[in-house]
């Protein structure tokens, strides 16, 4: 059995409508504009390392050259901005990469293989 999950904004709905007292309806009135307060003033706009991220992914992409297999610690001796990384970073970027489908995986005895596509 599955159930949807109510956001906030729902739930105060529901609760409003089985309210008689005017003092409740209020303050459920006041907690919704709260809430619609507070979810506007979110940005949208990507942080200072998503941009560094996709910079990076982009130096990762032009480094590789296709045909060639290469695992995660060689494409972090690609880019010398990498090269301070950590490797868990840098398997990050790359597996962002294969979401993207700019590169493909493949395992070989248990080591991971990624392909510029």
């Amino acid at each position: 059995m599955t159930e949807t999950k109510m956001t906030k904004a729902q739930m105060y709905a529901q609760i409003r409508t089985h309210l008689t007292d005017a003092d409740e309806i209020a303050f459920i009135n006041h907690e919704m504009e709260l809430l619609a307060k507070k979810n506007s003033a979110r940005s949208t706009k990507p942080t200072k390392v998503q941009i560094e991220n996709v910079s990076l992914i982009e130096k990762i992409y032009e480094a590789m050259e296709e045909g060639t297999a290469y695992r995660v610690s060689e494409i972090q001796a690609l880019v010398p901005e990498l090269a301070t990384a950590k490797i868990q970073k840098v398997s990050a970027l790359v597996t962002k990469m294969r979401n993207d489908v700019r590169v493909s995986r493949e395992m070989v005895k248990g080591v991971a293989y990624f392909t510029k596509i």
